[in-house]
């Protein structure tokens, strides 16, 4: 894993040229993409952007990473799934300063742990965009909000949920960081603009959360564009 000192948290940063040459592949089968960077990337339209993504860290998401970075955005990134890294994708856009938290072969742990840290920036500011798969980015900060909120109603941590594993492994994080922290996600939610996500089951959680009153801020269904 990558130094304390280093902010990312990858398999290995000597994957890094291997990384760099299949994404310079990748980008040759890219063209929408690419387009966009030699368009935009003087303009810089994502200046000021805070984007955390948690979406597969494959060769392909790192070129979307460094084009969003291009133009403009500062990025922190983990994947959506514990299997689903390339360590060498992740190990290319660790080198080049991009925050990445995700290796191939996570425990439930420590793949919540680093959708956290995606979600934590330096001095406290959260990120204004997320580029989500799954939920799982909105679902912590919108169960951590909960948690705060019962804390500060009851003066009492919420009981973890022993039901589910991985409800469990987000609980145990939530308390942990509510005992740190006990405004920390209700800032993070105050500085979300929106969030988009590309599964049915994250669109689906998406709609009953907006249809309970429950959604704390915009979100685009990009499960459903034509051009998925």
């Amino acid at each position: 894993m990558a130094t304390a000192v280093t902010d990312y948290k990858i398999k290995d940063i000597k994957l890094a040229d291997f990384g760099r040459k299949e994404i310079n592949i990748a980008e040759t089968e890219m063209p929408g993409l690419m387009t966009v960077r030699e368009e935009y990337a003087t303009a810089k339209p994502l200046a000021g952007a805070r984007i955390t993504g948690s979406l597969h860290m494959t060769i392909q998401t790192a070129v979307l990473i460094e084009t969003l970075a291009d133009l403009g955005a500062e990025v922190r990134w983990a994947s959506c799934n514990i299997f689903s890294t390339q360590d060498h994708a992740a190990a290319a856009v660790a080198a080049r300063g991009i925050p990445v938290f995700a290796w191939k072969g996570e425990t439930l742990e420590e793949y919540w742990d680093c959708t956290l840290k995606a979600l934590t920036w330096p001095e406290n500011d959260g990120p204004t965009l997320i580029v989500d798969d799954g939920g799982d980015a909105t679902l912590l900060i919108h169960r951590g909000r909960a948690f705060e909120a019962e804390y500060a109603a009851t003066g009492k941590p919420p009981a973890i949920c022993r039901d589910n594993r991985e409800i469990e492994v987000v609980d145990t994080l939530l308390v942990r960081q509510l005992k740190q922290d006990a405004r920390f996600w209700h800032r993070i939610a105050e500085r979300v603009v929106g969030v988009s996500e590309e599964t049915t089951t994250g669109v689906h959680r998406l709609y009953q959360m907006e249809k309970s009153g429950e959604l704390l801020f915009a979100a685009i269904n990009v499960n459903d564009s034509v051009t998925k």
